[in-house]
């Protein structure tokens, strides 16, 4: 690249500013053990006797040469009160090879598949959303991340490990991440805002549900959440977003059918070819259909037809025309960019 080009790069990436804000550094040292026992996500477990590692790092170069297996992080940290109402994601970029993270004592997200059922995530960068509620905003909070290696390098090796605030993500009114009630199977009643849900299991939504004991299941599936909306939110056009669905989805407000993406008849091996999974699950919400200052009843019908399945990415809950509208421009500045920079690298310009 001609020294111009990198003088521009410097000039205009602070401008754009389309990174994160970083709230909380978090690299430096981190607990850790080898082996694996539920306990290690627990706030009250103590690590004293722990060794300390740099993170990133492999582990091999800090005195765990040829290790491959199960492994432990733990680290604590501050959180500014300041920052309660901010979109909050956990960046840990590459992990060898699967992860799950735990805030708190409550897990948020994963990538890879854990044995029995290992599928390896090397590759993927590590981004994940933090549910208000698992956070002590204004104290102490802990992070333990599980991982496991099948084989050569291990560990958390991204460059990048922080909390940002994102200033690009979609602003949510009424945040619903975290655990919902989950079911397999398929029944329109359960549609139902009176069908009686107590039975069913949680999981954290978003995450894909084969990192959360269901490893392989493809077919149908639903997910119910019961929510407050206020009064304040009255004369808000409001929109239900459920971030990136794997793969078709048919959303219900109090009952009703408020919006669907894909095809839920849709043999295999004409599903696997289309990109359902990708976009973005944004569903407006009928004024009439809302119980102000009342418990409002979220049910989403969901058919994997191949491999990881469910709610597992993206902004997840109720928020308004105004912001949807604001997100739409930010994503237009940030594709417009992307192809900025593919130019800019390929030489498209001198």
């Amino acid at each position: 690249m001609k020294p111009k080009k990198w003088l521009l790069l410097g000039i205009l990436f602070p401008a754009l500013g389309l990174a994160g804000v970083t709230a909380v550094d978090l690299r430096g040292k981190w607990k850790f053990e080898i082996g694996d026992r539920a306990v290690y996500s627990q706030t009250d477990y103590d690590d004293t006797h722990w060794e300390t590692i740099r993170v990133p790092g492999r582990w091999e170069d800090q005195g765990f040469p040829g290790y491959d297996g199960f492994a432990w992080y733990r680290k604590t940290f501050k959180l500014s009160g300041d920052l309660k109402d901010k979109n909050l994601f956990l960046h840990l970029g590459r992990i060898d090879d699967c992860d799950r993270v735990f805030i708190n004592g409550h897990l948020v997200n994963g990538s890879g598949g854990m044995p029995p059922h290992y599928v390896t995530a090397w590759s993927h960068h590590r981004s994940y959303f933090l549910p208000p509620d698992v956070l002590n905003f204004g104290g102490k909070n802990l992070i333990a991340v599980q991982v496991y290696d099948s084989g050569l390098e291990g560990g958390i090796l991204g460059s990048e490990v922080s909390i940002q605030a994102h200033t690009t993500a979609l602003r949510l009114a009424v945040n619903l991440a975290g655990a919902w009630k989950f079911s397999l199977g398929d029944d329109l009643k359960w549609r139902e805002v009176t069908w009686d849900d107590r039975g069913w299991e949680e999981l954290i939504v978003p995450m894909r549900w084969d990192y959360q004991g269901y490893a392989d299941y493809d077919g149908f599936a639903w997910y119910r959440k019961k929510t407050i909306i206020g009064r304040d939110l009255e004369d808000e056009r409001l929109i239900l977003s459920l971030g990136r669905i794997d793969d078709v989805d048919e959303a219900y407000f109090n009952g009703e059918r408020i919006g669907s993406t894909g095809d839920f008849d849709l043999e295999q091996g004409h599903a696997t070819h289309s990109d359902w999974y990708r976009q973005e699950r944004l569903y407006t919400i009928p004024r009439d259909l809302v119980r102000w200052n009342g418990e409002n009843v979220i049910a989403v019908r969901v058919r994997d037809v191949w491999r990881d399945g469910g709610i597992y990415e993206g902004a997840v809950g109720i928020t308004t025309r105004k912001a949807v509208l604001e997100y739409e421009k930010k994503k237009d500045r940030s594709l417009s960019f992307s192809e900025f920079l593919r130019r800019f690298f390929e030489g498209d310009w001198d």
